[in-house]
């Protein structure tokens, strides 16, 4: 009886998974408003910071590709900095951080940001608990500078079930596409859950701010989680369209083959497909 719950159990979270179709169609529409929502973005010289924390595997780096691959990479810049330098070590926590905040006109999401010092460096060992208290009590202000400055602060943070990071971890080792994802840090990490979960609340307990609050989405379907960030985050930043401003037509081309091309031996790449 208890294996037939169980395999029911997995045959209704597989129904609830959203298809591929819809997810397409939906996404497709989404895609347009962002273009708008970039335009507006440039037209009004807006200033927009999006954070994206969460679990390890809870598909951060899938969802910040969905919001970025319709859009210009140089309105919306992604930053995801590495592990700091020896030199960035001496310097001001947050230091390295401001040279990135977006200045008018863009959109800068930082996959992972300073609030690695509440999470990963905390539990990992790689700050003392003195300067973790210390960072979450500066944090709120350090935020609300950034919010006072004419930045908008939107903050996500990814949620995902024990089981389900663990078969997302077990993927990225069986799949050498996705092998890359899998850091050493991401296996060091994983016999901690909880120690993690006690950090997340930590954090959420000391900077889930009235001027930069933290939302959590659930990521168990990675597909909707995508789709409810995106309509989310197009609802925190209120935007017309301008695209009627930007009518574009093409102009009547010259007259062609007044130049004749030379017969250069080029190296022409094999079509093989």
């Amino acid at each position: 009886m208890a294996k037939n719950a169980g395999s029911k159990r997995k045959r209704d979270s597989a129904a609830e998974k959203l298809g591929r179709k819809p997810y397409d169609a939906e996404l497709k529409r989404l895609h347009t408003e962002l273009v708008k929502l970039q335009q507006w973005v440039v037209a009004k010289g807006l200033k927009v910071c999006i954070v994206f924390e969460g679990r390890d595997g809870a598909g951060k780096g899938g969802t910040i590709k969905a919001i970025t691959e319709r859009v210009s990479p140089r309105v919306f810049r992604v930053v995801a900095l590495p592990a700091p330098t020896e030199r960035e070590k001496t310097q001001m926590y947050a230091q390295r951080y401001l040279t990135h905040l977006p200045a008018a006109g863009e959109v800068v999401i930082f996959d992972r940001s300073w609030y690695n010092r509440a999470g990963v460096e905390r539990v990992m060992g790689f700050c003392s608990d003195e300067q973790a208290r210390k960072f979450l009590t500066v944090v709120p202000m350090f935020e609300r500078m950034m919010v006072e400055s004419g930045i908008i602060l939107i903050k996500y943070w990814l949620e995902v079930s024990a089981q389900e990071q663990t078969r997302r971890l077990q993927d990225r080792i069986n799949d050498g596409r996705k092998l890359w994802k899998l850091s050493p840090m991401d296996v060091k990490s994983y016999t901690r859950w909880d120690d993690y979960t006690r950090a997340r609340d930590d954090m959420f307990a000391a900077s889930d701010s009235s001027w930069a609050p933290w939302y959590m989405a659930r990521s168990e379907d990675k597909r909707k989680a995508r789709l409810n960030i995106i309509s989310h985050l197009l609802q925190q930043i209120p935007y017309k369209d301008l695209s009627h401003e930007h009518q574009v037509a093409l102009p009547k081309r010259g007259k062609i083959g007044k130049y004749k091309a030379q017969p250069y031996p080029f190296k022409m790449v094999a079509e093989r497909f």
